[in-house]
């Protein structure tokens, strides 16, 4: 196996250098370098955004998030997808209409021109770093764990990410967004070939699909239905997660991104549906790969699971191929989000473009370091770390929408009550703030009570008179 890793591995270093120096060579400017010309096609489209959104927490933290808690986590997988396929229709016709108005260097830019201050801004990137780092991080410690798995005492677990982290920097700082797309690219087709190959192998375990959700009932029944053995698809644990996935594409800068630089509406609606069908591609096998787990390791440990049904139980080409895809998929994700980072403080600086450029590099190296001090410091729990990011941000997303559909900039009481609910909902994660309110949980109350305000505000200033700068543009 060792040795189809390093052919394999070969190849994909390969790649990723000859994208590197072809974008390196395309890269004109900075526009170019941090949006890809804006001039992304359908397919590019479809597999870049596919691939920032799934991740290694796919084939690693998915199957072992059903081996614990059932397919509940259906629910909200494959209908927070499917429910963000038209969100994203939705919002990006209105965000590339504002961003004409406006113009784009990054969300937290926009918002500071949409609300005609920058505390928006401001709060935007601060709630995008808190919750973005620790989503980069935890790409990086599921490959650490694997690589580790793969080669026993070759180096420690914070020796693999740190070798990660460096590949990553030097990738995005040399090719920019267009480099990234063409690593997703080849991170999309590689982790949807092998979550099949190794889903069709457990499916054929028990004899078939029926068979298999037979023997789950055997070993749990509350696997196969909510709340899930743990208690935790609870009706608002549930609706949290709906919210923190369809909100995404709003409120994570990386994907926000890949709706502006698609070619054109027509091109990004096309995507848009395409993704539905990949989320549905790549979802149906982590089902049968997390229930093969609750078969056969009910009671092993995230690591073990990982470990046998994805390395020793496989022929080595196989193995080798999900170690490389891991690598894909962890680089892929975590460099989308660094470079999204870095794209965002740059939005913020109003300077020459040559200073504004080299802020961006550093910033990015910055951002780097910083996950992987949390990837050192963070759980095996990848998932719920994941599901925590996502609910983070979406605390963002009635502040962004409000920018983004108002007519008349909402006031500076929606960007404050934003900052407010961030520290809320942070401290009700390190157990310092209640997680629930009576009966109802601290993030669902924190997000509709930033959606009152946000409304409110639009509401309030609907009579009055627009300013003269934000007449001109209307007109």
């Amino acid at each position: 196996m060792v040795t189809w890793v390093w052919i394999l591995g070969a190849i994909y270093a390969a790649a990723l250098i000859a994208a590197a120096y072809v974008s390196w060579r395309k890269s004109d400017g900075e526009a170019d370098y941090l949006f890809a010309g804006s001039n992304v096609g359908v397919f590019a489209g479809l597999l870049t955004y596919s691939a920032t959104l799934f991740s290694t927490f796919t084939l690693m933290g998915m199957p072992d998030f059903f081996r614990n808690h059932g397919i509940g986590a259906w629910i909200f997988l494959a209908v927070s997808d499917g429910v963000q396929v038209f969100f994203i229709v939705w919002f990006g016709y209105h965000l590339r209409k504002r961003a004409r108005e406006r113009g784009f260097r990054g969300t937290a830019g926009l918002l500071s021109a949409l609300y005609n201050n920058r505390l928006a801004g401001y709060v935007f990137f601060a709630g995008v770093f808190l919750f973005l780092v620790p989503y980069v991080s935890i790409q990086i410690r599921g490959l650490a764990i694997f690589l580790e798995a793969v080669f026993p005492g070759a180096l420690p677990a914070w020796g693999w990410s740190a070798g990660i982290v460096v590949a990553m920097l030097l990738y995005s700082e040399v090719g920019g967004l267009r480099a990234i797309i063409l690593s997703d690219i080849i991170q999309g087709l590689t982790l949807l070939t092998v979550v099949w190959i190794v889903a069709i192998g457990c499916i054929n375990y028990f004899g078939g699909v029926g068979a298999m959700f037979e023997q789950v009932a055997a070993v749990d029944e509350a696997l196969l239905s909510t709340p899930g053995p743990e208690g935790l698809f609870t009706p608002q644990f549930l609706l949290a997660s709906f919210f923190g996935v369809v909100l995404l594409p709003a409120t994570q800068p990386q994907l926000t991104t890949r709706l502006i630089v698609m070619r054109s509406r027509e091109k990004m609606n096309r995507m848009a549906v395409s993704i539905g069908g990949f989320a549905i591609a790549i979802l149906l096998p982590v089902i049968a790969i997390g229930m093969y787990g609750a078969v056969e390791y009910g009671g092993a440990t995230s690591r073990e699971f990982w470990s046998n049904v994805l390395l020793y139980e496989q022929a080595n080409v196989v193995a080798a191929a999900a170690v490389v895809g891991l690598l894909t998929a962890a680089m892929s994700t975590a460099d989308s989000q660094l470079f999204a980072l870095g794209t965002e403080l740059r939005s913020l600086y109003h300077g020459d473009e040559k200073t504004a450029l080299r802020l961006t590099r550093l910033s990015i190296v910055f951002f780097g370091a910083a996950a992987l001090v949390f990837s050192i410091l963070s759980s095996d729990q990848l998932v719920l770390l994941a599901l925590s990011s996502f609910r983070g941000t979406a605390l963002l997303g009635p502040m962004v929408l409000g920018g983004i559909l108002a007519r008349r900039a909402p006031g500076a009481e929606v960007a404050t009550a934003t900052g407010v609910a961030l520290v809320l909902f942070l401290g009700a994660e390190a157990g310092l703030v209640p997680a629930s309110v009576g009966p109802i949980r601290t993030d669902l109350l924190l997000l509709g009570l930033l959606a009152a305000i946000t409304v409110g505000s639009m509401l309030a200033r609907r009579s009055h008179v627009a300013p003269p700068e934000e007449a001109g543009v209307r007109t």
